[in-house]
């Protein structure tokens, strides 16, 4: 995959992953605020994506100033050269319980925002991420690395930090299925 392929590739991802989220918003109350008997409701695993989402756009959007500052003393020809996205190694972090970490105490849902807030926020946050890929079109978005700790990935560009964004957001899909599913299950409903 080129690298515009790789962009034009996780733009698709963060649309897609919006949409998918859409129909979270729409459940009913008593589901969105159900316990389950291990982790969080709906509601708070969508503040936490939102939360997390805060924090990795501090990461891209530095990492995107600091590219397109390198950008105009490289040659992108030549950095391009034998370019591999290696978004196949962040696809795990969207598997539901495939990795073990303690996420900071930061990112915790606090319940201060309305949950049409934090559909609001999702949308700006996945637009900017949008944005950010539209800005550095060129591949100018590989010259900045920062370290992700999350599995042990290590040094990751801009474009793969916007894709483990995505990655991150589809992993939470999954565990909310599995609070709407005991939900039924609770009430009898399945």
């Amino acid at each position: 995959m080129t690298v515009q392929q790789t962009i034009q590739y996780i733009d698709q991802e963060l649309s897609d992953t919006l949409q998918q989220y859409q129909e979270w918003y729409e459940l009913h109350p008593d589901i969105l605020g159900f316990k389950p008997s291990e982790g969080w409701s709906i509601a708070q695993i969508l503040e936490h994506v939102t939360l997390t989402n805060y924090y990795l756009l501090i990461l891209i959007r530095k990492g995107r100033r600091r590219a397109m500052e390198l950008a105009s003393k490289v040659d992108m020809v030549q950095k391009l050269e034998g370019y591999v996205n290696n978004l196949g190694a962040l696809d795990r972090i969207a598997q539901d319980k495939s990795l073990k970490w303690i996420r900071p105490e930061h990112m915790e849902p606090t319940g201060d925002k309305s949950l049409a807030e934090v559909q609001s926020l999702m949308a700006e946050q996945i637009n900017e991420c949008r944005q950010i890929l539209a800005e550095i079109p060129n591949g100018e978005g590989i010259l900045a690395e920062t370290t992700m700790t999350v599995a042990d990935l290590g040094k990751i560009d801009v474009y793969q930090y916007i894709y483990f964004l995505c990655q991150h957001a589809r992993r939470h899909i999954s565990q909310m299925e599995r609070v709407r599913e005991e939900y039924l299950e609770k009430e009898g409903t399945r």
